[in-house]
């Protein structure tokens, strides 16, 4: 059973009320046996409700003062004053308590149904910024693929393949060079993820002699959904290569760590 939500539901503060069916009124006495939360929230009930209506009953004026005032009445005037009976002055009371208590109870019901509404509106606008977050997100990956189409369709790009190695020959990917715009796309998708600590850095090499230029990192790799990454190429290349290397990158590439090559 799920004890909150039973105790905000309600249906305490009309078993106190005695407003329950004997059935029902068995169910609840046996929960409040058999979970404390439901028995001391009962009790809190009766307590409200028996402060609330001490404090709305009416109060019986006290024999004296109500005497003395009979007195001065029949003094001013021939008026006849007729006493009210015992038994009226406590009908009036009970009918007072009565009021008092379906007055709290319905006050303790109101509160639990706007404490459950406000929960509801909680939980609906969290679900709402989920929903935009997940939106934004959409539209950012949408963009990326239709930079990465265009690019793609370009008349003046240049595809290069480039394979795996021996540190991994099963590894390949794809570099997209526009020479004009000196932008390279990197899709990266046939590389396994790379170990904690570690990242692929991509390499422009010139290959007479061998000099390489660090192009950046391929950053967030793991939660990269598409793989495909973008940098600024404004070298001469004659290659492109990717190695992985400690986490930050390297000033010149691990050769031993090198997982892709492909020349122009």
């Amino acid at each position: 059973m799920d004890v909150n939500k039973y105790i905000t539901s309600g249906i305490l503060e009309l078993y106190v009320a005695g407003t329950l069916s004997e059935e029902e009124n068995l169910e609840i006495a046996r929960n409040a046996e058999q979970y404390p939360e439901i028995k001391e929230e009962i009790l809190a009930i009766e307590a409200a409700i028996l402060a609330l209506s001490k404090a709305a009953a009416p109060v019986r004026s006290g024999n004296k003062g109500f005497s003395d005032i009979m007195s001065r009445i029949a003094a001013l005037s021939d008026t006849k004053v007729i006493t009210m009976t015992d038994s009226k002055t406590k009908w009036f009371t009970y009918v007072g308590w009565a009021a008092s208590i379906l007055l709290a109870v319905g006050m303790l019901w109101m509160y639990n149904q706007n404490t459950q509404l406000k929960s509801e509106i909680n939980v609906a606008s969290q679900t709402n910024e989920v929903l935009e977050q997940q939106i934004f997100e959409a539209n950012t990956s949408l963009e990326k693929s239709k930079e990465l189409l265009n690019t793609i369709r370009d008349k003046n790009i240049e595809v290069i393949a480039l394979g795996g190695q021996t540190v991994s020959p099963t590894s390949y990917a794809k570099a997209y060079w526009n020479k004009a715009e000196q932008k390279v796309f990197i899709d990266a998708q046939g590389l396994p993820e790379p170990p904690d600590g570690m990242v692929y850095q991509v390499w422009s090499l010139k290959l007479s002699p061998l000099t390489p230029t660090s192009m950046g990192l391929l950053e967030d790799f793991k939660n990269d959904d598409n793989k495909v990454f973008a940098f600024a190429n404004p070298n001469e290349s004659e290659a492109f290569g990717i190695t992985l290397e400690p986490a930050g990158g390297s000033e010149s590439p691990n050769l031993e760590q090198l997982y892709t090559l492909g020349a122009v």
